[in-house]
């Protein structure tokens, strides 16, 4: 009997320590924009591995998504790779009588990708609105091959299909456009497919190759690199963004600090984006 009552005692020990445990855990939410999830991702790991005690789970779905999360309670902090709507901070001050806060915490070349085979090298800005909108459809109409253009694009709850749509397109875009659910599965489409075309973040542009974009039929083409975004000659670059509901505090604040300290901003380097300062 001693022996059972002794051996119950030390589950309960074992229990209740594991319990503590995981009570102990700091648990932070990120969700939103799919460029964003390569970055955020690497962040996350190499800030827990420094901090045992601290959990971060990081999604995608799009920048849309990320925000009607932060808006309905569900995550931390939202990624966004478009500045936030009038209608989404008016929803904030609705729900949470506050406007949000907007941290920016890298910038990225949004890069246009074209299949290595195919011959076309550059593209004016207007040229590429042309294509998106579907008033040039073949590619002999830009230098290149007697060949239909397939587009690839992401879908409408994208970030980067709102910046895209708003900088490039200026309009709706055509209805051919083949709409995919993240830059990766973008770029692996382009990759097999001589005469597409699509784009994204410039971290995800492997097996493909860059457009250099012209900022307009007069002027050199230019690659999205650290220096072009740094001197601003790209002309397809942005802001990637951070929102709260309010201004960060405990674990949640340790962690947006570091990523902006030197060592968070080195690792946007190597994730293949470019340092916000």
């Amino acid at each position: 009997m001693k022996k059972s009552n002794l051996k119950l005692f030390a589950l309960l020990a074992v229990i209740m320590t594991v319990g503590l445990s995981f009570t102990a855990l700091k648990k932070i939410t990120v969700k939103g924009s799919d460029t964003m999830v390569i970055l955020s991702q690497k962040w996350a790991e190499v800030y827990m591995a420094k901090h045992p005690g601290t959990v971060i789970q990081v999604t995608g779905g799009g920048s849309g998504v990320g925000l009607a999360a932060l808006l309905n309670g569900s995550t931390e902090i939202a990624n966004a790779s478009r500045p936030i709507k009038p209608a989404e901070v008016q929803k904030l001050k609705s729900k949470f009588k506050t406007a949000g806060i907007e941290i920016p915490c890298a910038k990225d070349g949004l890069s246009v990708f074209l299949n290595k085979n195919n011959k076309v090298a550059e593209l004016s800005i207007q040229q590429l609105g042309d294509i998106y909108s579907g008033k040039v459809t073949n590619w002999k109409e830009v230098g290149g091959d007697d060949a239909k253009i397939r587009l690839y694009g992401r879908e409408s709850s994208s970030g980067t299909f709102e910046f895209f749509r708003e900088h490039v397109v200026k309009g709706d875009f055509a209805a051919n456009v083949q709409t995919l659910p993240g830059t990766a599965a973008i770029v692996n489409a382009v990759a097999k497919d001589k005469y597409s075309i699509g784009y994204g973040g410039a971290a995800y542009a492997e097996g493909v190759k860059d457009c250099k974009v012209k900022k307009d039929a007069k002027s050199k083409g230019v690659l999205p690199t650290a220096a072009t975004i740094k001197n601003k000659t790209y002309p397809i670059s942005r802001y990637l963004f951070m929102y709260l509901k309010s201004k960060p505090t405990g674990e949640t604040k340790a962690f947006i600090d570091w990523i902006l300290s030197p060592e968070g901003q080195k690792l946007v380097v190597e994730t293949g984006y470019f340092p916000v300062k």
